[in-house]
C-alpha cells in the first residue's frame, strides 16, 4: 500500500477556535461507496465490511443538493448484510458538515458528521476521515474511509491520526486512541 501524498486535516467546527477547519471535499470526491476501515465508535465492534454509499439526490425544493446515505455492514461470523438507510442534508453554515436523517422507521434519528480530513495516497486510493457528533444513542466518534476495501497502510493511518493529536484537543486525542480496525473480508 502506498504512503499519502495529499493530506488535508482539520477540526470539526465545535474546536475550530483551535485551529483550521477542514476545507471540505467537493460531491463528486464523496459520491460512491467507501469501505470504513478505522473507527472510535463503539457500535462498529464486532463488525465487518462497512461500508458506506453516497449517492447526489435532485435537489430540495430550496435548491440545496442532498445525499443519500446507505450504511452496509456485517456481524463478524453472520453472511447476513445490515444495512442502514438515510438523507444527509448539508449543515447550515457548516461548509463539509451534514445532518443525517433515517429512513423508514429510522426518520425519528438523527445525527450530524464532518469532514474532518481527506486525501489520496500516491497509488490514487482516496481516504476520508470524519467526525461524528454524539446523539442520543452514540458517543462522539470518528472514521476513516478507503476508497479500497483493503484500506491504507499503517504509516498513513498512523500519519492521520498523528495530525489528528497534534492538534492537542483533548476530545480529538481520546477518540484517536480509541480507534480500531474494521475486518474487512
Amino acid at each position: 500500500m502506498a504512503s499519502i501524498s495529499h493530506f488535508n486535516i482539520g477540526l470539526p467546527k465545535i474546536h475550530a477556535n483551535k485551529g483550521n477547519k477542514c476545507v471540505p471535499p467537493t460531491n463528486d470526491f464523496i459520491i460512491g461507496t467507501w469501505h470504513v476501515t478505522h473507527s472510535s465508535l463503539p457500535l462498529w465492534k464486532g463488525k465487518r465490511n462497512l461500508n458506506i454509499t453516497y449517492k447526489l439526490l435532485p435537489s430540495n425544493s430550496s435548491g440545496i443538493s442532498l445525499i443519500d446515505d446507505l450504511v452496509q455492514y456485517q456481524a463478524i461470523g453472520s453472511d447476513k448484510i445490515k444495512s442502514v438507510h438515510g438523507v444527509d442534508t448539508p449543515s447550515p453554515g457548516n461548509q463539509g458538515a451534514w445532518d443525517w436523517r433515517g429512513k423508514g422507521w429510522l426518520m425519528i434519528a438523527s445525527s450530524h458528521w464532518e469532514c474532518l480530513g481527506f486525501g489520496h495516497t500516491d497509488d490514487n486510493n482516496r481516504w476520508i476521515i470524519t467526525y461524528f457528533a454524539k446523539t442520543l444513542f452514540t458517543p462522539a466518534g470518528i472514521d476513516i474511509y478507503s476508497r479500497n476495501k483493503e484500506g491504507l497502510s499503517q504509516a498513513t493511518i498512523d500519519g492521520i491520526l498523528q495530525a489528528l493529536k497534534n492538534f492537542e484537543v483533548e476530545e480529538l486525542t481520546k477518540l484517536v486512541n480509541d480507534i480500531f480496525s474494521i475486518p474487512q473480508s
